[in-house]
């Protein structure tokens, strides 16, 4: 399939916010539509971004609606989904991907927006796995994330220097990543959205899961081939895991060491992406070099 890929954004190219999950209201999103402008870019909101139906920002029609609107609109250079959630996967198949695909512009997210990462990673496009607008405030960790996906967005050199962790497994890879969240890519398996992961680098992070819960889902993976072939894994955070009652005798990451310990790939923890309060941009879809350092923990690459 030949690769097409998104341009990188310049100054005052426009930046489209739309909420193909849950509902969010003005004031959540004043913050980061004052930091986009600040920084030369236009910021174009969906239609109906503050719609609600229950926990939903609309109808699955209305959000399907204005997802469809931001991809063929061509003034609109990259799009962000202003906050997860849960909803993204009632739409995805409402969407006409046809213009995206021969024009492919930068969706950007992270959470359930992992649907649209998939969705066109089955396309060879990229994507950027990133905060949203809803994470974005004067908080300086905040507007450092947001910092990240402009640097994304913008075409500027992406390293990321992880700290040492007990279970890394020492190697090197040069390949693409893909992934996002766990929960997500193992609810769309079987579908015309499930990814492929040969030969490429998964990334995975969840938030709010049990422990049994995180080894069902890797299991899942590993029995379908997910995990037998890659040139690399990265976990980001796995984060507010819970336990039973009756512990379940490993904790998340145990577990999916566990899962990958029959191959010889290298294994990368601390990723500082997910749910915690560091959310720092990675191009899906894109080449990434994974390096060892001497301390145990890697140096990684956006080529």
């Amino acid at each position: 399939m030949k690769e097409l890929y998104p341009d990188y954004i310049t100054s005052g190219d426009t930046i489209g916010f739309v909420a193909p999950s849950r509902k969010i209201t003005h004031e959540e999103l004043e913050f980061s539509v004052d930091f986009f402008n600040a920084r030369g870019f236009k910021v174009k909101l969906g239609k109906n971004v503050f719609a609600a139906e229950n926990q939903f920002a609309g109808s699955d029609a209305v959000r399907a609606a204005d997802f469809q609107e931001m991809l063929d609109d061509d003034d609109v250079k990259a799009v962000l989904a202003v906050r997860g959630g849960y909803g993204a996967v009632r739409i995805v198949d409402r969407v006409d991907f046809s213009r995206f695909r021969k024009k492919p512009k930068w969706l950007c997210g992270y959470s359930d927006f992992t649907v649209f990462h998939s969705q066109s990673a089955c396309y060879n496009i990229p994507t950027i796995h990133s905060t949203m607008p809803v994470n974005i405030s004067d908080n300086p960790i905040e507007v450092s994330n947001a910092e990240s996906l402009l640097d994304a967005l913008t075409g500027k050199p992406l390293s990321y220097d992880t700290k040492p962790h007990s279970l890394n497994r020492a190697g090197s890879a040069r390949a693409k990543v893909v992934g996002g969240n766990l929960s997500i890519l193992y609810s769309l398996m079987g579908s015309e959205s499930e990814i492929s992961t040969d030969g490429k680098i998964l990334f995975i992070e969840d938030l709010d899961e049990y422990l049994y819960h995180i080894d069902r889902m890797m299991m899942n993976l590993k029995r379908a081939g997910k995990l037998a072939r890659l040139a690399g894994l990265i976990v980001g955070d796995l984060s507010d895991i819970h336990d039973n009652t009756v512990p379940f005798g490993k904790n998340a990451e145990e577990i999916v060491a566990d899962c990958c310990a029959e191959y010889d790939y290298p294994v990368c923890f601390n990723f500082p992406a997910g749910h915690a309060s560091i959310k720092k941009a990675l191009r899906l879809g894109m080449e990434l070099d994974m390096m060892p350092k001497a301390d145990g923990g890697f140096v990684l690459s956006s080529l």
